[in-house]
């Protein structure tokens, strides 16, 4: 059974409204262009030109209106992404090594994070390094996952 996707149906509706409407238009234009007298112009003018402008601003304000949605979804992502881990730094507190660190964590250029860090998945540049290396190379806590900011001492046993 097919399934319409439509989320996207708006877009492309938008797209199809708007290119229905510059062919109007053309159409419009084309039949005014073939007479000389004025009064003789207007049914082209409107039937064409009016109507074929009205079609084309539908269309583009559809097309706004599915790129509102798509940033919307996008947007709302991102702030539940950040939600999530804003939940999980106030649960460990900023600095807290927290249940499960390994003592290893996701270095980047400038800074290092947890290895559970969503943000250092999108980075090409991360690897995956000891506590110790991260702070000899003087890279910054990620502000959101808050690692640890000392190496972690050997337990005494």
């Amino acid at each position: 059974m097919m399934q319409i996707n439509f989320g996207r149906l708006g877009g492309q509706l938008g797209v199809l409204l708007c290119l229905i409407g510059f062919v109007l238009m053309s159409l419009g234009w084309n039949g005014a262009a073939s007479y000389n007298s004025l009064p003789a112009q207007f049914p082209y003018l409107i039937s064409g030109g009016v109507i074929g402008l009205a079609i084309v601003v539908v269309g583009a304000a559809m097309l706004i209106v599915q790129n509102h949605r798509v940033d919307r979804v996008r947007l709302e992502a991102a702030i539940d992404r950040l939600a999530a881990a804003v939940d999980k730094q106030g649960l460990g507190g900023p600095g807290a090594q927290g249940p499960g660190f390994s003592g290893y964590v996701v270095a980047g250029a400038a800074s290092y994070h947890r290895v559970d860090c969503q943000l250092s998945e999108a980075r090409d540049e991360a690897e995956l390094i000891g506590i110790e290396a991260a702070i000899d190379r003087d890279l910054a806590p990620c502000r959101v996952c808050a690692p640890p900011r000392v190496a972690i001492p050997a337990r005494q046993g």
